[in-house]
């Protein structure tokens, strides 16, 4: 049995959970999520507690049993309470803003660099220097602040480049010229 999808999940009030031998749909204050279930699994939900099944104990079932918890438990969290990317831009003259449905980022490139905002997510940039990303689905949120942050990754020598809010950069010394 999987360690992790054998753990039950916790339904909140205000989510409902509809399962059938396809897919699982998840409908909560904030959206609806769906999530397509491999066919030796199965969701049982009794009152306010999701439990995921196997029925064989093959390799690929047990690949995908305690990702089907997971990706149940995420998808709860995220119609109920929402996720939350933030980042910052640091450098001299360097920010971002948003224009229409894109985020442009001026980061020291001689063109400003334009990233599309995907269908489903909100993003505001309350400073220049700061870009918040929110919406229902983690992995869209997640790849969406991965593509900001890739256009000027943080470097260890200036920590100039985009990172994350609660990434801390390891910092480097630089080259030391001595006298001899």
């Amino acid at each position: 049995m999987s360690r992790l999808g054998k753990v039950p999940v916790s339904i909140p009030s205000g989510v409902k959970l509809a399962s059938d031998t396809a897919a699982i749909t998840i409908t909560g204050p904030k959206g609806t999520l769906k999530f397509p279930l491999h066919n030796s699994l199965k969701v049982e939900v009794t009152g306010a507690i999701a439990k995921v099944s196997r029925s064989g104990d093959t390799r690929e079932s047990k690949s995908h049993h305690g990702l089907t918890r997971a990706m149940i438990a995420n998808m709860v969290r995220g119609v109920s309470e929402g996720y939350e990317r933030r980042l910052e831009i640091s450098g001299v003259g360097w920010g971002a803003k948003i224009e229409g449905k894109d985020i442009v980022v001026t980061i020291g490139f001689c063109h400003p660099a334009r990233v599309t905002i995907p269908q489903g997510v909100t993003v505001e940039c309350p400073q220049p220097t700061h870009v918040v990303i929110k919406g229902i689905d983690r992995h869209i949120v997640g790849q969406l602040a991965a593509k900001i942050r890739k256009i000027r990754p943080p470097e260890p020598y200036n920590a100039k480049g985009i990172k994350y809010a609660e990434e801390t950069i390891k910092r480097k010394q630089g080259k030391s010229f001595g006298t001899t």
